[in-house]
């Protein structure tokens, strides 16, 4: 079992002011897998002093001075990236091949894509006689979720040490393992003592902490919009940056031009990836009603063939969820449904046959829906599939508009120029077009209750800096 016990506070592994453990849990077993220490306030205003101490010199460090850093830091992240996949398979369930192949890929992903944009990102722009600058913005403090947890880690540490800030971090306390082991990476890649910091704890009481305190000038949050709205309200009062990454209910648009085999097919597993714990996940499947009956049928073969089983099951493609308390919502949020009446095609309450012990979930598919039902508006956060019949384009882009969230959109058809005007009218911050995938480079960010900024790319560089706008720079020209 891991001892993962002490915070990683100005370079050094410290113990916390007052001990207090929680155990991990391996969501396959339900057996602890190691133990963490939780965080009070006086562990984060020990952390958050040490970024403010080290940003004045890390701040100034040259480009070709933080490219070497970046560059150390993915060598040692790819001499350790199995022990990172299988510390994620532990701690949240993910099957072995996802966490080698996605979990543990996006965090390096992140790096690699923050050191190419770092040798050509453009810190200067001038203005005739004026020069604008962009500076670090100063101290940062992270909350970062369980369900892709090194993606939603580097995704906010990368940028920020490309661009020269430092940091106070806060995993999940569900899923904190991997982001000691990055701590141990960073040590050992050489960042100045008080760049990164690392502390465990509580989500609602850290984050409190972090987005309350004055020295803290930018604090970013991936998790729910309700944890998402509290940040925002806490971190008010000292006028803080604030960057939200929050929930999502994503529609997937089929066509009616659209090859139905591949388009459902890429649907279906699209929503149950990850046990179906992405944020962005396509969960309402919209479709042309003369062909819904058609769909369901699909649809159901293809989440009949899914395998479910532990993660070390070479079979299995989708694993427990990620802890019992997800599990539950899931379950209660599964019985609503068939309560209200709403047409099950497969899966149901219950664990899979064979799987008693841990968090198991059955692939599951609603269909017929209304939009405005339950299981069709609220984010269930997993393998869950609403299926909805439109009766013409516009009324499908009206229903894949009609929610709270605007993470992410997909629509599929034959016409590709087709696919691109309904793209434009849906009001979500992505749109994957013919099961594209995700691109490291392009922003990743939502509308409305799905949170504010931009992370990945360039895009996630410039939520880490302030512009400075410096006249008289440059003598006019006469």
């Amino acid at each position: 079992m891991k001892q993962a016990t002490q915070f990683y506070i100005n370079g050094e592994w410290v113990d916390p002011v007052e001990p207090r453990q929680v155990d991990v849990i391996n969501p396959a077993t339900e057996q602890p897998v190691g133990r963490i220490s939780m965080a009070g306030p006086a562990d984060v205003d020990k952390a958050v002093a040490a970024a403010k101490a080290a940003f004045p010199g890390f701040s100034q460090t040259t480009r070709e001075e933080r490219i070497a850093l970046l560059a150390k830091f993915a060598e040692v992240y790819k001499r350790r990236y199995a022990e990172m996949a299988q510390t994620i398979t532990l701690e949240m369930g993910a099957p072995n091949n996802l966490s080698q192949k996605a979990q543990a890929a996006t965090g390096l992903g992140h790096i690699s894509t923050a050191l190419e944009i770092l040798k050509t990102y453009e810190f200067e722009e001038d203005l005739d006689s004026t020069r604008v600058f962009k500076e670090p913005i100063g101290v940062c403090g992270f909350i970062t979720p369980w369900n892709w947890p090194v993606n939603q880690i580097m995704c906010k540490v990368a940028p920020a040490l490309a661009t020269g800030c430092t940091m106070v971090l806060k995993p999940s306390q569900v899923a904190p393992l991997n982001a000691y082991l990055l701590a141990e990476m960073i040590d050992e890649a050489g960042y100045p003592p008080g760049v990164f910091n690392l502390v465990n704890g509580a989500g609602p009481q850290v984050g409190e902490w972090l987005s309350t305190h004055p020295d803290v000038d930018m604090i970013s949050l991936t998790g729910s919009t309700f944890a998402g709205a509290q940040v925002a309200k806490h971190a008010a009062d000292t006028i803080k940056r604030v960057s939200l990454e929050l929930g999502g209910k994503s529609a997937n648009i089929i066509l009616d031009d659209a090859d139905l085999q591949r388009a459902v097919k890429i649907g279906v597993l699209g929503c149950m990836n990850n046990t179906g714990q992405s944020c962005n996940a396509p969960t309402r499947l919209i479709v042309p009603a003369e062909k819904h009956d058609e769909i369901v049928e699909l649809a159901k073969a293809v989440a009949e063939k899914i395998v479910v089983g532990a993660p070390d099951d070479p079979n299995a493609s989708l694993g427990p969820q990620a802890n019992r308390k997800q599990w539950t919502t899931v379950q209660k949020l599964i019985q609503k449904a068939i309560d209200e009446g709403s047409q099950l095609v497969c899966g149901g309450v219950g664990k899979p046959e064979g799987l008693e012990v841990g968090f198991y979930t059955k692939p599951t598919i609603f269909a017929n829906l209304k939009n405005t039902d339950t299981i069709a508006q609220e984010e269930v956060f997993g393998p869950v599939l609403s299926i909805i019949p439109y009766q013409d384009e516009e009324e499908a882009i009206a229903i894949a508009n009609e929610s709270i969230y605007g993470l992410s959109g997909y629509v599929q058809g034959g016409d590709l120029d087709r696919a691109r005007r309904v793209a434009s009218r849906m009001r979500t911050g992505m749109v994957h077009l013919n099961g594209a995938p995700t691109d490291l480079r392009a922003p990743f960010g939502g509308y409305k209750q799905s949170g504010n900024g931009r992370e990945w790319g360039a895009h996630g560089f410039d939520e880490f800096l302030e512009l400075k706008s410096v006249m008289g720079y440059a003598p006019k020209q006469s």
